[in-house]
């Protein structure tokens, strides 16, 4: 009875270690920064995308690699430590430029896994993959570049160059890694002195280019200034050609109305003509129509209002003048 109880107890035993891996191994949980891929006897069965709460055989049928959504960085030449001090590795990132100079060549790469069953399964170290293409492809850009693009105005060319170059070699070996972009942290030359000089030539262009872009800065506000002042000047010029213009259409206007008088009463209008234009000249002076009636008294008329008062000294001595 002792033995059968004794395995009684060894099966109760056995039976609840397989309902606890039973319970603790089929379910498993994905956060939103992460996914999954779901094994199935040492085979990628399936990736889970979504976020929650899932469900899969208990192992050892069916087991769960969890990966996460996060970009990385992979530092090239370089190490930064978790205290803050970087360690640089110039064997690493001394390279040869096209006109046979050498310079240290320092990046970082952002990527990502876009691929969970190719990452997993593809390849043993795609990291080591990546990194091994991430130096084939730098040393390849910077080997057809010169010296002065590589530590001066060139460093988006050869960065825009190089991530090209190594997404077509990670998309090559198919190992489930998207590149993101790259990012040149520092080329400098292994020589303190050389280095010094191209930090001068740097310096030098970016003077001549701020000085280029201040000229054309100066150049724009002229023209703009010119372009308004002449703009000003045939607005007035066009306000001054319809002022003359009505005034001439005027003009036009009287001349054809005194015309027409002057042709149904020529006399009358040639009497009137002169005495306004002596109205006109001879503004002070008295104007006086004459008339000889042939029994030798002469008749005038003053053309201005009459006076009240007697015409004084001096009005009379110009009236004598005006006769």
């Amino acid at each position: 009875m002792s033995v059968k109880r004794t395995l009684l107890w060894v099966a109760l035993a056995l039976f609840a270690v397989v309902a606890i891996i039973v319970v603790t191994t089929s379910w498993y949980t994905v956060d939103e920064s992460e996914q999954a891929v779901v094994i199935t006897f040492g085979q990628a069965d399936e990736t889970i995308q979504d976020s929650g709460l899932h469900f899969k055989l208990p192992w050892p049928v069916q087991a769960v690699e969890i990966l996460s959504k996060e970009t990385y960085s992979l530092q090239f030449g370089y190490k930064q430590n978790p205290d803050g001090t970087v360690e640089a590795f110039d064997k690493e990132t001394k390279m040869i430029t096209g006109d046979e100079n050498i310079v240290l060549t320092d990046l970082v790469v952002q990527w990502r896994i876009v691929d969970p069953k190719k990452y997993l399964f593809s390849s043993q170290e795609p990291r080591a993959i990546l990194h091994n293409a991430t130096s084939s492809a730098i040393r390849s850009i910077i080997g057809s570049s010169t010296i002065d693009e590589a530590l001066t105005d060139g460093k988006a060319d050869i960065e825009a160059e190089t991530r090209e170059l190594l997404v077509s070699l990670i998309d090559k070996y198919d190992i489930g890694i998207g590149v993101v972009g790259v990012k040149l942290q520092d080329v400098e030359v292994p020589n303190q002195e050389v280095r010094a000089a191209f930090t001068d030539v740097t310096d030098a262009r970016e003077t001549k280019n701020t000085k280029i872009n201040e000229a054309e800065k100066y150049e724009n506000q002229r023209v703009s200034e010119a372009v308004g002042e002449a703009a000003a000047i045939l607005s007035k010029a066009e306000g001054e050609k319809a002022s003359r213009i009505e005034q001439a259409t005027g003009e036009v206007a009287l001349f054809n109305q005194l015309y027409e008088e002057y042709r149904l009463n020529k006399d009358i209008t040639r009497e009137r003509l002169v005495l306004e234009t002596l109205e006109a000249v001879l503004p002070n002076a008295q104007i006086y129509i004459m008339n000889d009636d042939g029994s030798g008294t002469m008749k005038y008329l003053p053309i201005q209002p009459m006076q009240t008062t007697p015409p004084s000294t001096e009005e009379k001595k110009e009236g004598s003048k005006s006769e």
